[in-house]
């Protein structure tokens, strides 16, 4: 199944509501449209080698472009929408696209890449909008049919990581050339096994180029579901979008459910959630108390899994099965999980190390990139994205933080998530990143950067209030010895801490001998 199946069985059911402007793209909608831009490919593209990148906010658009790439054999790579066009440029060229389609929202980015910058790409379309250079979408498609193209076959996504550790790669898997089958596509199992079937409705709260908003919103589609894409997330326009369109499943991470548990109790108790039979959290690690919070609110419906971009394993944990083992991230569903050692050594139950998973399925490559992909093996074929965690004597896994954050204080390791979850649960906390700076005497001593709530709060009596909270809950080793302010963190769209940053910036003071 797919919305070919949809447009026939069910045309006008709505297969996609844009919640900000009430847009709705029906299946039969979406398969026309799609099948027009992908006859507009296979005449560009007669062998089916272009590999099509997309720059663009949510839009009602995306589908039909992202679904005419993937029934008709191809890759299509979705950029994010923030980038600066130096950062664009990286990704059209490192990912091969020939073809690049934009959004008018990002017309300015857009215009930079010029031929001379990214000079392998032969088509620029631009959706909703005109551009010197630039083919606008609608006149590109109007020459075209309805009809579906020959010899529909299943395409893939190359998927870049956050960068929240380095530059992005691109995250390859081989074409299968199968024709579009629903059981060729892990993640509609995997919706099913959460309950979700035909008329169901998932809420897209995050942008469609991150790896769980598109795979989860294409899924849907190809088990008939609405999704109903959020164009921003604001946690009481999520509530109201629930209750609205009675959304049955979504996909948040744990800073979403921070912003919604922040919110009044009046306004959080406006709205009727009664809708929502399963919702299900990952991105990031969620702390326990945040979590439990959440279940007493909506009920044992909220489960949580562990897995990455690169598919490097995958675990899985219902609520009840969560509250009897708080702080994990479940058990493997996918691959074999191994604790390793920095000298490639399992480690025994409970000791902390980093992931690795071994018997992964179809496996992936970094393109361009050959180091990265050896280096995230072993001569065993397992993988491993850093992660770093420990498993306990039945199998759950519980994760600490990335390798490349780890804290070396005096020769004993940190794992700043801890100091995280802790800060977070302060109620004049709205955000919290923990990391390691530079200390003579220690190599690295515990540092904090925190949103406060409200901004006016900030100053040194709420710094030394957090850090005696902090040690009040953990020992005091792990607690930041001093905590900044800011008006916002560094995060993705889906609660990812781009930590890497304010390391840097951090690092790079202390090297100028300028006081953080």
């Amino acid at each position: 199944m797919y919305p070919a199946t949809f447009a026939a069985a069910a045309p006008d059911r709505a297969a996609v509501v844009m919640a900000g402007s009430g847009e709705i793209v029906t299946y039969r909608e979406l398969r026309e449209r799609s099948n027009r831009f992908a006859r507009f490919l296979d005449d560009i593209d007669p062998g089916r080698q272009a590999v099509v990148a997309i720059l663009m906010a949510n839009d009602p658009r995306y589908f039909e472009i992202a679904w005419a790439v993937r029934q008709t054999g191809r890759y299509f790579t979705p950029v994010n929408s923030h980038l600066t066009a130096d950062e664009v440029a990286y990704i059209v060229a490192d990912s091969g696209a020939s073809v690049l389609v934009a959004g008018a929202s990002l017309a300015d980015v857009a215009a930079e890449l010029t031929p001379a910058v990214v000079p392998a790409v032969a088509q620029r379309v631009l959706v909703g909008g005109s551009r010197p250079g630039w083919s606008e979408y609608a006149d590109v498609v109007a020459g075209y049919g309805t009809e579906p193209v020959p010899d529909e076959v299943e395409g893939e996504i190359i998927l870049y990581s956050s960068g929240t550790t380095g530059r992005p790669k691109g995250i390859r898997r081989r074409l299968s050339g199968r024709p579009m089958d629903a059981e060729h596509d892990g993640t509609v199992p995997f919706l099913r096994a959460i309950g979700f079937e035909e008329g169901g409705v998932y809420l897209c709260p995050a942008p469609l180029y991150h790896a769980a908003p598109i795979h989860w919103s294409m899924a849907t589609h190809r088990l008939g579901g609405t999704v109903v894409v959020l164009e921003r997330f604001d946690a009481e326009d999520a509530l109201r979008m629930i209750e609205r369109y009675r959304v049955t499943h979504a996909n948040l991470v744990p800073t979403m459910f921070v912003r919604m548990l922040k919110l009044d109790p009046a306004i959080r108790a406006r709205y009727d959630v009664s809708s929502l039979r399963q919702v299900v959290h990952a991105a990031a690690p969620c702390p326990v108390d945040v979590k439990r919070a959440m279940i007493e609110w909506w009920g044992p419906i909220i489960s949580e899994f562990w897995s990455s971009s690169e598919g490097a394993g995958a675990t899985f944990v219902t609520a009840p099965d969560w509250l009897a083992h708080p702080g994990t991230v479940g058990r493997a569903t996918m691959g074999t999980l191994h604790v390793l050692d920095d000298d490639g050594v399992e480690v025994p139950p409970g000791e902390v190390g980093t992931i690795w998973a071994a018997d992964v399925p179809r496996p992936y490559e970094y393109l361009n990139d050959e180091d990265k992909t050896r280096t995230q093996s072993n001569d065993r074929g397992w993988v491993t994205v850093g992660d770093v965690g420990y498993l306990d004597g039945d199998g759950y896994l519980y994760l600490t933080d990335r390798k490349a954050y780890t804290i070396i204080a005096g020769g004993v390791n940190v794992y700043p998530q801890e100091a995280e979850d802790v800060l977070i649960g302060h109620p004049k906390v709205r955000d919290a990143a923990v990391f390691g700076i530079p200390d003579p005497d220690l190599g690295e001593r515990v540092h904090a950067v925190v949103e406060p709530l409200p901004p006016a709060s900030a100053g040194p009596e709420l710094a030394a209030e957090l850090i005696a909270y902090c040690r009040d809950r953990l020992a005091h080793y792990k607690c930041p010895r001093g905590i900044d302010f800011t008006d916002q963190l560094p995060r993705t769209d889906t609660g990812k801490l781009y930590k890497r940053r304010l390391k840097d910036e951090y690092w790079a003071r202390a090297a100028s001998a300028t006081p953080p």
